[in-house]
């Protein structure tokens, strides 16, 4: 991903996650802090149909909805995998496992041993098959709230 491709990240996340904003600031931010971690899906014409967006964060903690972070925490623990979305256009065309399992591998090989992530719109399920476990520690439910009823912090090992 490129700062090109956030108009085109932001449109696949307003489809994605309608009940979940994030101002476009967000997305560019965090592409800038770590370039490394976010990815683009593209047609032939280089039209953004999807994305993944992950940077180090704190263990047992998610970053406000709509927010921006400011920097990438010193002490971070593990890779915070922000999000995951597919055009609807393009669902159902295999694109997502073979990307979580990149970030996985570039994740192991950059010395990381877990990634973190929020499921929300139900899709803790998903997330099982791509090996994330639910977690519940002290607190996370109210870190929570913001994201949904549905939402569940979940960690893969790596």
């Amino acid at each position: 991903m490129t700062p090109s491709d956030i108009d085109g990240v932001v449109a696949v996340a307003r489809l994605s996650f309608p009940d979940h904003f994030e101002a476009r600031e967000c997305f560019a931010e965090r592409q800038a802090l770590a370039p490394e971690g976010c990815f683009v899906l593209s047609d032939e014409a280089g039209t953004v149909m999807g994305y993944l967006m992950a940077y180090p964060w704190r263990r047992n903690s998610a970053p406000p909805l709509d927010s921006l972070i400011g920097a990438v925490p010193s002490d971070a623990e593990v890779i915070y995998l922000h999000d995951l979305a597919v055009h609807p256009d393009t669902r159902g065309g295999g694109y997502t496992r073979p990307i979580v399992e990149r970030l996985a591998e570039q994740s192991k090989a950059a010395g990381w041993q877990e990634i973190a992530l929020v499921a929300v719109n139900e899709a803790t399920g998903f997330w099982e098959r791509n090996g994330f476990v639910v977690q519940t520690p002290p607190g996370m439910a109210e870190k929570l709230a913001s994201y949904g009823d549905d939402a569940r912090y979940m960690i893969r090992t790596l």
